[in-house]
């Protein structure tokens, strides 16, 4: 048996799946995603993201080409961010790195234990389907993130509060934290590409049939229907149920760690704690363009303000 075929069928090697907690995350073993997967491989990845939200890859040392390479097995690549941008000659592909000038607030915001947590641009009306993130430079210590799985959020509610969710809608729009206000680079980027969309709180998974509580934290600003101190105490409510410790997994990165989560049934939380420490943090994220939400009574989101997140190489030719 010669190398060639001895190379191809390490590279066929079964895909081993390895829960990390009882709601949500995977970690992945037996792939390499700097070569185009196999029909079987993709297949079996993508069954693992429904089934656990989040997959995490260890030691995969991709170049950005890679990134995009491997990202677009599984959808139409978005730009790096309808907001923010991206890196330069990458349409792709966004930084995440510690100093994001774009990215910064001034003030101190109002911490609440759901502060920092969201889904991923859900102030387009058609939010990301998934995003893969790419560990680059880690801290030796610190700066890890945590996803909830919003599915079973949405299942340990009581009937009746279910029911009543079912049938509302909220705005989500891009804004600082509470008590913070926007850097002037934050609000020339949100002025230049306003986005405001009106999505259910309860949305159906496209893919599963699932309900999932679509009530990002970052992003959702208030209830339709409901008066300013009920929308309040109704969000705050949620907010805390979805971030309960028994919904989320935590993720330790290292170097060549890549994170590939379903946006749609997820939030999750950059951490806060790298700002405390003296080394840099950068990482890379690509996302999939994403179909419009539709509610458990068959609508669909509505866009206010702004246009739908498109494929990043038609942003990149215009």
């Amino acid at each position: 048996m010669n190398a060639a075929v001895i190379a191809n069928q390490a590279h066929e090697a079964e895909v081993k799946v390895s829960p990390l907690s009882a709601h949500i995350g995977a970690q992945i073993n037996g792939v390499d995603l700097t070569r185009r997967l196999s029909d079987t491989q993709v297949k079996a990845i993508r069954a693992a993201l429904l089934k656990w939200r989040v997959l995490f890859f260890r030691e995969q040392f991709l170049t950005h080409e890679q990134h995009v390479a491997f990202s677009a097995q599984f959808g139409e690549l978005t730009l790096g961010h309808p907001v923010f941008g991206h890196v330069d000659g990458h349409p792709q592909i966004y930084s995440i790195s510690k100093f994001r000038k774009a990215t910064r607030f001034e003030g101190q915001a109002l911490l609440r234990p759901w502060t920092g947590w969201h889904t991923d641009v859900t102030a387009a009306v058609n939010p990301p389907f998934a995003s893969i993130l790419r560990g680059v430079t880690i801290p030796p210590f610190g700066g890890d993130t945590q996803w909830t799985n919003l599915v079973i959020a949405y299942d340990k509610l009581s009937a009746p509060l279910r029911a009543f969710v079912d049938g509302l809608r909220g705005v989500h729009r891009f804004a600082p934290p509470q008590g913070a206000s926007g850097t002037d680079a934050f609000a020339k980027a949100v002025d230049d590409h306003t986005l405001v969309s009106e999505h259910p709180l309860v949305r159906v998974h496209p893919e599963t049939g699932e309900r999932a509580l679509y009530v990002s934290p970052g992003f959702l600003k208030s209830v339709i229907g409901l008066t300013p101190r009920e929308s309040q105490a109704l969000l705050e409510l949620l907010w805390e149920h979805v971030t309960r410790p028994e919904f989320t997994v935590r993720f330790k990165w290292e170097p060549g760690s890549i994170a590939f989560w379903d946006n749609r049934t997820t939030a999750h939380l950059a951490p806060t704690d790298i700002f405390d420490l003296d080394f840099d943090r950068q990482l890379y994220r690509t996302t999939l363009v994403g179909d419009v939400p539709v509610g458990p009574d068959g609508k669909p989101s509505v866009s206010i303000e702004g246009s739908h997140v498109g494929a990043a190489a038609a942003v990149a030719l215009n």
